[in-house]
């Protein structure tokens, strides 16, 4: 007796509770799976940007806005901060390294990022071909940038104004791409990367041309600073001291903001918390409603065929072998819908990874796997042969004689 295929026979019987209870399970695996994979990627991700830098700053605002545009170029720049500041941040005792950031404006929706050397130096940043800016209005382009881009070494573009693209392109300065860094995993990957005083005589230029246009307008056009400025300032402790002091002393006594990269995304990350749960708890719904329409759909055939498990034992089945029909029938339906949700998950997060590329946003993929998934899909299973647990108990303890003297 094959009570693999009778348990199987017995599914195929019932398409649309079948469905019903594969898709509920499945989906609920699927959205579970998929958050997993997108906060583990991302949490893993950022921190990996944030990695080295204790602390940023940038002109007077949000100190989650200074961290997202300076570390993760996510956000627009509170503003520029003078060149004098970079130097006395130097020159203080708590500090190690300092790495001034230039920004504003951008190429094919990448922004262009005015640094030194030691910014990709910082990544661990490897040459894929070419070499690295020497002088003004030379460019390195990112990993992405430069896949998506289709640009190399000996190409020239350029840039325009507003991180976002959506200002006018400066037609006077054109970059030459001197360089392609090798895929870091890191921001830099879509990044263009170029000296600082790139993003100093492109902007100094904008200044002439605002002036002008004033005069001609007949308008007082504001003085505006020739001293040259930086947005953000990426910075290392020199000691656990400057932790405690250092961004208090900056807060307090400078017309700069200090943001701390671990606080803020660690406050990132319980923002985001609510709605990660939120979803999370959705899920754990849906798969709660897949046990039970499994409960249901077991209990509800039990029933329609007591008459057919007592002739199969009348034909020498055991009530073990009952029990083990129905919990059968949840396996086989617990094992595909986790696989099914197993699939399905990967598929979302890697439609979700295309759409985020498309946006030149954090990427992220379907092509990984993690641990925690075994415990979903055993969790998934385990739940789905609970709720058939009382089915599969009223099997055991079927009444032979009875059931036949009524027929």
């Amino acid at each position: 007796m094959n009570l693999a295929s009778l348990s199987a026979g017995y599914l195929r019987a019932r398409p649309l509770q079948t469905a019903l209870s594969l898709l509920l399970l499945s989906l609920g695996v699927a959205t579970i799976i998929l958050l997993l994979l997108v906060v583990n990627q991302l949490e893993e991700r950022m921190t990996r940007d944030a990695q080295g830098i204790d602390l940023v700053v940038g002109a007077k605002g949000s100190p989650m806005q200074i961290i997202l545009s300076g570390i993760y170029q996510l956000d627009v720049p509170t503003g520029n901060i003078p060149l004098a500041a970079v130097r006395a941040l130097q020159k203080n005792s708590l500090v190690k390294k300092v790495m001034p950031l230039g920004m504003g404006d951008s190429w094919r929706g990448y922004r262009i990022i005015g640094a030194g050397h030691e910014y990709p130096a910082h990544y661990g940043a490897t040459l894929a071909a070419g070499r690295l800016w020497q002088a003004p209005m030379e460019a390195v382009l990112g990993a992405d940038v430069a896949r998506r881009t289709g640009y190399g070494v000996g190409g020239r573009f350029v840039g325009v104004h507003g991180v976002g693209g959506e200002g006018e392109e400066h037609t006077e300065f054109p970059y030459t791409v001197v360089g392609v860094l090798a895929r870091t995993g890191t921001v830099l990957d879509r990044l263009v990367l170029t000296p600082m005083e790139s993003v100093w005589r492109v902007h100094e230029h904008e200044r002439e041309e605002e002036a002008e246009e004033a005069k001609a307008a007949g308008r007082t056009q504001e003085r505006k600073s020739p001293e040259p400025e930086v947005t953000v300032l990426l910075v290392q402790y020199a000691s656990p001291l400057a932790a405690a002091t250092l961004p208090r002393e900056i807060n307090s006594q400078t017309a700069l903001q200090a943001a701390s990269p671990a606080y803020e995304t660690a406050r990132l990350f319980r923002i985001a918390g609510v709605g990660v749960e939120a979803l999370r708890a959705f899920a754990v719904v849906l798969i709660a409603a897949a046990a039970l329409s499994v409960f249901i759909a077991l209990y509800t055939a039990l029933e329609e065929r007591r008459y057919d498990l007592a002739i199969i034992r009348t034909l020498g089945g055991s009530p073990g072998q009952l029990f083990g029909m129905l919990l059968g029938e949840a396996a086989i339906l617990a094992a595909a819908s986790a696989a099914i949700g197993l699939v399905l998950g990967h598929a979302f997060a890697w439609a979700l990874g295309l759409w985020l590329h498309a946006q030149q946003q954090y990427p992220v993929t379907g092509a990984v796997f993690l641990g925690e998934e075994v415990l979903v899909l055993v969790a998934a299973v385990g739940i789905a042969l609970l709720a058939a647990l009382p089915p599969a108990w009223s099997a055991y303890r079927t009444d032979v004689s009875q059931i036949l003297a009524t027929g």
